[in-house]
């Protein structure tokens, strides 16, 4: 059932097609250019944080990222795009131990709470469109796929694009509570939540 919307190939969508790109094989020094970007990105901002620092805290040269990236948009884009990798994967593995129907629903809710543990910084993809906004970077796209593709999962776990649409939004606003709200009882809320959509739909 979720190998459709895991799987690139002519039939993907078009609003899934960015997030379900291939990662690019890397170099060393392009990996640990990567992690730095990745941990300084989701840490202080994509637009706070220069090519120079990306760097230094990698140990390599700024040519040495222009030569593996190109451009710190294209390095931004990649951010995001290898953060949308594990959390499908992270969360897929989670989802196969669990039964079709509610169970599998409330699987996306706790693994949301395990995902994002002590972190406070809230979701990297509406933190990087808060500074990007509506514009020609290269990070909208996977942003906005990112985005589809969660509302296309709770389509598909429940069959129901209504009660989907219902159960994305719920998602989307649990992990504002969670993080700029600081409610810890957040996922526990939504859960219930969840319980009385499902039972009423």
């Amino acid at each position: 059932m979720l190998q459709t919307i895991t799987t690139l190939d002519e039939a993907t969508p078009t609003s899934l097609r960015p997030v379900l790109q291939p990662l690019p094989p890397l170099t060393e020094a392009g990996t640990r250019l990567l992690d730095a970007a990745c941990d300084l990105f989701y840490d202080r901002g994509v637009r706070a944080v220069g090519v120079d620092l990306i760097a230094e805290t990698a140990g390599t040269t700024k040519k040495t990222l222009y030569d593996r990236f190109g451009s710190k948009d294209a390095l931004v884009a990649l951010y995001l795009l290898r953060r949308a990798h594990r959390w499908r994967a992270y969360l897929l593995d989670r989802l196969t131990g669990a039964a079709p129907g509610e169970s599998q629903v409330l699987t996306v809710f706790e693994a949301l709470e395990t995902w994002m543990g002590p972190q406070r910084r809230g979701c990297a993809f509406v933190n990087a469109y808060a500074e990007l906004g509506d514009s020609g970077h290269p990070a909208v796209p996977v942003i906005r796929a990112e985005k589809a593709w969660m509302r296309t999962l709770f389509d598909t776990l429940t069959g129901d694009v209504a009660l989907g649409a219902h159960l994305h939004l719920l998602y989307e606003g649990t992990l504002v509570v969670l993080t700029a709200g600081a409610n810890a009882s957040a996922v526990a809320e939504a859960r219930r939540s969840v319980k009385i959509a499902l039972a009423a739909a």
